[in-house]
């Protein structure tokens, strides 16, 4: 147990100093930094409590409320390059963390995630 720990905090250290986390931290300092950021990100949570207000009062559909709210957000990235760049960012270091995850999942069950058990969409098993 104590060499599963030992790994685990290896691991843990890895992704702490990897470049896509640096990334993370260094876009999420822009942003917070950023005037026109913060007010972009005020706006847009304003906006979502409203959507779910006015949804959950029937004054909207959820499609349209969904509709809404990307449409804000992509307007919000639009306006806000820092807000874009810690987006990006984020999005790299989740798909690290997703792929990690994956690899601790075939090797604790066996089965590849990815596998569709069709042979044809991948070339075969491993």
């Amino acid at each position: 147990m104590n060499e599963i720990m030992e790994k685990t905090r290896e691991l843990g250290e890895l992704i702490q100093n990897s470049e896509e986390m640096k990334n993370v931290k260094n876009a999420e300092i822009l942003q917070e930094n950023d005037d026109k950021a913060q007010e972009l990100l005020k706006e847009f949570n304003m906006q979502r409590m409203n959507l779910a207000r006015d949804m959950q009062n029937n004054k909207i559909s959820q499609e349209e409320a969904i509709k809404q709210n990307n449409e804000a957000f992509e307007k919000m990235l639009e306006e806000s390059e820092s807000i874009k760049k810690y987006i990006d960012a984020k999005h790299e270091f989740d798909s690290l963390v997703n792929q990690v995850n994956q690899v601790l999942n075939f090797y604790i069950t066996g089965q590849d995630p990815n596998c569709t058990h069709n042979c044809s969409t991948c070339g075969g098993c491993h």
